[in-house]
């Protein structure tokens, strides 16, 4: 009897839950139904919201382009008869310049490295990839392709006795590159090395070798500065994914560098002073390569406001439309004054990037003067400059950069947005995570996608 009012309950509970199930699965069915129409209303409204979103970010673009003035407007113009002179890049070089941008900004090291090189050396049946000095610069300097025909593992292939012939080094480079032997060709692991030393500031290195000075005799042999080189690519953003390469030297560095440090067998010590020296000349050398890219007159050897000011803003991320008007500006008050400045030398080039090398220091000055209530004005920073980083800027040169980041023209700076960009600029964009993971993968996504709605709306 028991069993039987067991069962009886079981089938009671099973035609409860069927039914129950049935009257759930219609109700869904209708509230389906019911809502598809306003599902579909919606959907509907949200693309007539983005079309409407995008068209009154246009309309806000023409309405501060109308309110800048008639004075702004006839610069940006003679700002695009300027570039107009040069040969404009097509619709295809543009897009193939985004791309080679992208690649400079989000691929890994050794992507890169593959994509700018130029040369493949062949010797005794194999080969090995190289960078020149140019493409050295070319693979770090945003907005230079890549010469037609050369790409990502597509290379110019040279045999080894004849490489001379093909790199004129001493004519073409700095002295730093010519002595590094190799014709001053640079293979992955001096690529890598060479951007760790244009990143790690100097009081790092100095630290780290001291540390790893095991006698405490102020020199290193070559095993010690292995560590050294080791740590160095460990703590920063472009060493961190050398290792994935299979091709690099598992001694350390390529033969190049360690030829110039140790010489030829090796046995040589290595001392701070000339490690320093080392890193001092690649820094100019690389500086002196960027200021022959802006086109020096060659009567003055001065290179033009205009060109100096787009050396400052080529690692900011910016719209181009958004330079022009910060150079526009910088024409607009400055370049037109009777007593305007001719140009920029390389010693005031030079001098500027210098001081920007300490950069964190005098971030860390300005937020003293910053918490204190003092404006940010260009006595401010010439002040700090000379005091921190031992560099006396010239007027002119503060005058030009405050000018191009000053947005509201009222004589003060917004320092923080002020030092983020000229940051970017010091390390030449090379502190971005240059990885395939995938949260900085989606990350990548994410910055790729505001820089072309920055391209397509900007202001």
């Amino acid at each position: 009897m028991l069993k039987r009012c067991i069962q009886a309950r079981h089938l009671l509970l099973r035609a409860t839950f069927v039914h129950t199930k049935y009257l759930n699965t219609a109700a869904v069915g209708r509230t389906r139904t019911l809502f598809r129409p306003t599902l579909l209303l919606g959907g509907v409204a949200a693309v007539a919201g983005t079309a409407f979103f995008s068209w009154r970010r246009k309309l806000q673009a023409a309405e501060e382009d109308r309110k800048t003035g008639s004075d702004d407007k006839t610069a940006l113009e003679e700002d695009d008869e300027l570039q107009g002179k040069k040969k404009r890049p097509t619709f295809k070089d543009r897009k193939v310049i985004e791309y080679e941008n992208r690649i400079r900004s989000f691929s890994n090291p050794d992507k890169i490295f593959r994509y700018f090189a130029t040369l493949s050396v062949i010797s005794d049946g194999h080969s090995e990839v190289y960078m020149t000095p140019q493409d050295f610069l070319r693979s770090i300097t945003p907005g230079e392709m890549q010469p037609e025909g050369l790409g990502l593992d597509q290379f110019m292939h040279v045999r080894k006795e004849d490489v001379s012939e093909v790199v004129n080094v001493k004519c073409s480079y700095p002295d730093i590159f010519s002595k590094l032997g190799n014709n001053g060709l640079i293979n992955f692991t001096d690529y890598i090395f060479l951007l760790t030393v244009l990143t790690t500031p100097k009081r790092n290195f100095e630290v780290t070798f001291r540390v790893y000075d095991v006698d405490g005799d102020g020199h290193l042999s070559h095993d010690e500065f292995l560590k050294v080189e080791h740590f160095a690519f460990r703590n920063t953003t472009t060493g961190m994914k050398h290792t994935e390469r299979s091709a690099v030297d598992k001694d350390g560095m390529g033969s190049s560098l360690a030829m110039y440090f140790f010489g030829p067998n090796l046995d040589q010590r290595l001392t701070l002073q000339k490690f320093l020296d080392f890193q001092e000349k690649v820094q100019d050398a690389v500086l002196k390569l960027e200021f022959d890219r802006c086109e020096p007159d060659h009567s003055s050897g001065l290179i033009s406001i205009r060109e100096f000011c787009y050396s400052l803003l080529m690692y900011s991320g910016l719209s181009d439309n958004k330079k022009k008007k910060m150079v526009a500006r910088v024409k607009k008050h400055i370049e037109d004054r009777p007593n305007a400045p001719p140009g920029v030398s390389y010693d005031d080039f030079r001098n500027l990037f210098l001081a920007l090398q300490h950069l964190h220091d005098i971030d860390i000055a300005l937020t003293f003067f910053h918490a204190a209530g003092a404006p940010l004005e260009p006595t401010t920073l010439t002040h700090v400059a000379k005091t921190v980083a031992a560099v006396e800027l010239a007027d002119h040169i503060m005058q030009i950069c405050f000018k191009l980041f000053d947005e509201n023209d009222d004589g003060v700076l917004d320092d923080r947005e002020f030092v983020s960009l000229l940051k970017q600029r010091a390390t030449r964009g090379l502190t971005r995570h240059h990885d395939t993971g995938v949260s900085r993968m989606l990350s990548a996504i994410i910055r790729c996608t505001k820089q072309v709605y920055r391209e397509t709306y900007s202001d």
